[in-house]
């Protein structure tokens, strides 16, 4: 009931509105024929001051009284053709403004509007957000708002901040989850990343430094050597970056969805890029594409030679290096959930109890990946 009378106060607030110009137009047509009727009645005072001082003649003084009272009569009552056009062209307006207008927005609504919706304010919105980002972030802002010291909520918001371009949020997200949970990989490669991007691709000594930080926590971590071979490419030292691209290709999986990218480099910097030949992986032809690629496209296609790996183990899960492949990958792209979700895929076909199970659940740990849920 308040949201129709709302749209009442609305509709004749805007009528109101729309309506003032044409009826200050009407009373400003009304003062300019007083004043003109007001005119012609100083000029008829004056034909008897012209009369009566012997200026015109009695016949002059007649003519000219029948044409002023003619033009006085004609003010007074309104000619009716300079007058009645512009009454009724305004009146057709004010039907238009007051009938026409709200029953055609009445009837857009309904056709097009969800009358029937039941309200649902912010705080019922934050509670049950669905898929909507926005305000998936705004609840947990306001989480953090009131619980600072929660490291688990900066570390789920951290990754989503830098995917919808909030570096600077990010930043203080991944500081903080750092600060109360501890390092980790997978959180000083998100600062590193962070401080990358703000920094426009330039490699920082600061961004370098969280790299080197997650080294020291895993010496395999691909994500972070590539970063570290990028930091000696941009500091002018081509042989180094070669050596450290060329080091990261050698230790990678055949089918390690970064491979495009980092032979890319390999060549820039005067090496013989590497030519990956397992099935699945990237091949020959995928690694000339990748060094013609935008990093936009370079990223895509690594995101779809992961998907496609993916893919595989759904149709035949008994492939345990490939659950450890399809984890990490995802973990280097910096999606969580979905590496969190082949965690608990590769843990239906091996689970937990055998040793395999335990190798899931032990990179899971190492990446960040909450794993309580997946052990119960």
């Amino acid at each position: 009931m308040l949201f129709w009378i709302l749209v009442a106060a609305l509709t004749a607030a805007v009528a109101v509105i729309l309506l003032y110009p044409l009826l200050r137009g009407a009373r400003a047509a009304q003062r300019r024929r007083a004043g003109e009727a007001a005119v012609y009645r100083d000029q008829l005072r004056e034909l008897d001051r012209d009369l009566g001082g012997g200026l015109i003649t009695p016949e002059e003084a007649d003519y000219a009284r029948a044409e002023i009272g003619r033009r006085l009569i004609a003010v007074s009552a309104g000619e009716p053709e300079t007058i009645e056009k512009p009454i009724r062209h305004h009146r057709i307006i004010e039907v238009l403004v007051l009938l026409i207008l709200p029953v055609l927005g009445l009837c857009l609504y309904l056709t097009t509007g969800r009358p029937d919706l039941p309200s649902q304010p912010l705080e019922a919105r934050l509670e049950n957000p669905g898929n909507d980002v926005a305000v998936l972030i705004a609840k947990a802002e306001r989480h953090l708002a009131q619980n600072p010291d929660d490291g688990k909520g900066w570390d789920v918001l951290a990754p989503i901040y830098f995917r919808t371009m909030r570096v600077a949020d990010a930043e203080v997200a991944y500081r903080n989850a750092i600060r109360l949970l501890g390092p980790s990989p997978i959180r000083f490669d998100g600062l590193a990343e962070t401080l990358i991007t703000i920094s426009e691709g330039v490699v920082t000594e600061e961004a370098r430094q969280a790299l080197e930080q997650s080294l020291t926590l895993e010496p395999d971590n691909p994500r972070a050597r590539f970063y570290i071979a990028l930091s000696l490419e941009q500091a002018g030292r081509t042989d180094e970056a070669r050596r450290a691209f060329e080091a990261l290709a050698q230790q990678s999986p055949a089918d390690a969805p970064w491979l495009p990218l980092v032979n890319e480099h390999i060549a820039k910097n005067g090496g013989a890029a590497a030519q990956p030949a397992a099935p699945g992986g990237p091949t020959s032809e995928d690694v000339a594409a990748a060094e013609s690629m935008s990093a936009g496209d370079r990223q895509q296609m690594i995101r779809g030679m992961v998907e496609s790996l993916d893919a595989k183990l759904r149709e035949d899960p008994n492939n345990f290096e490939g659950w450890m492949r399809l984890v990490r990958s995802y973990a280097v792209l910096n999606d969580k959930d979905r590496a969190a979700d082949a965690v608990k895929r590769g843990l239906a076909a091996f689970p937990p109890p055998g040793e395999q199970g335990r190798q899931l659940l032990a990179l899971a740990r190492e990446l960040g990946i909450a794993t309580e849920e997946m052990t119960q």
